[in-house]
């Protein structure tokens, strides 16, 4: 019998027979690590698209329960101020747990969401659903690439943030057009059935290709004090102040960017979803490129992006009239806000490495409350002042986090956590 070794052991403390692990720096990474994270990725991709399917099948939902199409836009609020909330909340609760079973545990309670939603009769059991779904999305999220980063060698950290992140980009791109596909052919229950199915199936697939993954240790000083460092550290404040002033400004414009395309030159729909499609690719590709990027300078890459964003916005505010200028500002918009999300996490990992479980969840629920934040500012200032205003007003919140971000020290590449002296994570449990 062979096991596919993640970590090398490099000597024991006596223990028990409890070993003290240490990675190496060039060790590659084994095929059952990836996969884990390719399992990993699928249930980010889950959870946001269960999160933004209502966005492709609002008007048959409305009519299906009888309420106003902004009553149901309300329900993604709902699902993102609960997931806000648990995110930061889930890895102060789950003390030594097995975190696999903690995340299949989560893609259930996803399925029950799902479901719910599914077999909804009223707007009542809707919000219940919501909250439900809320719950799951908030701990899978809040967890992903904490987890991600345990289950490859230190050089590919990076890269695996990027695929379990890049679920989040990929839910837009592919999973909400596919889901809205779905919910057209068949009806909207059966888009959010099918969602409930697929994250079932994720259960058992989240069991057997993770690892037992208990509570990260104590490494450094934290682990010689006995305790624990705050997380109000100037470099993990800033970050989470531009990750505030981004991601608001970000949807608080992309919320209207259809209205935008509309008004300012004047697309055809047909046009508008060219322009989103050339978007998405964008973003993904915006994903990996800032991963790569990230791994060694976290925060002048997210700078990096949040003048990307502003310049966007700028154009498009001050030269949309043209298609093809307006065009062009879609895609610099998709490169870098695609990378946003995976560079705010590593610049979170370099300045808490520490904690990165607490400092992911926190990251997470800041990330999920701003786009909630971003969406409801967005709709005050076009009903009160109209779209290009609009445009100017989040470029002014992009252009101020290049202002912010370079407060407090980032170390120049991430340093992941030291795992913890347990067997554990010693061997992924995959024999042949």
């Amino acid at each position: 019998m062979r096991r596919s070794v993640l970590f090398r052991r490099v000597g024991g403390d006596g223990l028990g027979g409890m070993s003290s692990l240490d990675a190496v720096r060039d060790e590659r990474t084994p095929l059952p690590g990836w996969v884990a994270v390719g399992v990993l990725t699928l249930s980010t991709f889950l959870v946001v698209t269960s999160e933004m399917l209502p966005v492709g099948v609002l008007t048959p939902m409305a009519d299906g329960l009888g309420v106003s199409s902004g009553a149901m836009g309300t329900s993604l609020t709902i699902t993102g101020l609960v997931s806000a909330l648990t995110a930061p909340l889930v890895p102060r609760l789950l003390g030594n747990l097995d975190r696999r079973v903690v995340l299949a545990v989560a893609m259930v309670v996803l399925a029950a969401g799902n479901g719910l939603t599914a077999i909804a009769g009223g707007f009542g059991m809707l919000v219940v659903s919501r909250i439900v779904l809320g719950i799951g999305m908030g701990t899978v999220w809040g967890m992903a690439a904490a987890v991600a980063t345990r289950l490859v060698a230190p050089r590919d950290i990076a890269l695996a943030v990027s695929f379990a992140v890049s679920g989040v980009a990929s839910a837009s791109v592919l999973g909400v057009p596919l889901g809205t596909f779905v919910g057209n052919a068949f009806g909207w229950r059966t888009a959010f059935g099918a969602l409930a199915a697929l994250s079932l199936l994720l259960v058992p697939a989240l069991a057997l290709t993770l690892p037992r993954l208990r509570r990260p240790a104590a490494t450094g000083d934290e682990a010689g004090a006995g305790r624990r460092r705050s997380l109000a550290r100037p470099a993990v404040v800033s970050g989470l102040v531009v990750v505030v002033l981004l991601v608001t400004a970000h949807f608080a414009a992309y919320t209207y960017v259809r209205p935008a395309l509309e008004e300012l030159p004047r697309m055809s729909a047909n046009a508008i979803a060219l322009s989103l499609l050339l978007y998405g690719v964008f973003g993904l590709i915006g994903n990996f490129a800032a991963g790569a990027a990230a791994g060694r300078r976290p925060r002048q890459t997210v700078l990096l992006l949040a003048a990307g964003i502003t310049a966007a916005l700028m154009i498009l505010a001050l030269f949309g009239t043209t298609a093809l200028v307006a065009g062009l500002a879609i895609a610099l918009w998709g490169a870098a806000y695609g990378g946003v999300s995976v560079g705010g996490q590593l610049w979170m990992s370099a300045a808490a490495p520490d904690r990165v479980e607490h400092v992911t969840g926190l990251y997470v629920g800041v990330f999920t409350a701003s786009i909630a934040l971003g969406a409801f500012a967005g709709g005050l200032i076009v009903e009160g002042a109209g779209i290009v205003p609009l445009l100017w007003s989040t470029a002014a919140l992009a252009l101020a986090s290049l202002v912010v971000g370079p407060i407090g020290r980032v170390p120049s590449r991430p340093q992941p956590s030291k795992p913890p002296t347990s067997p554990d994570l010693a061997h992924a449990h995959h024999a042949e």
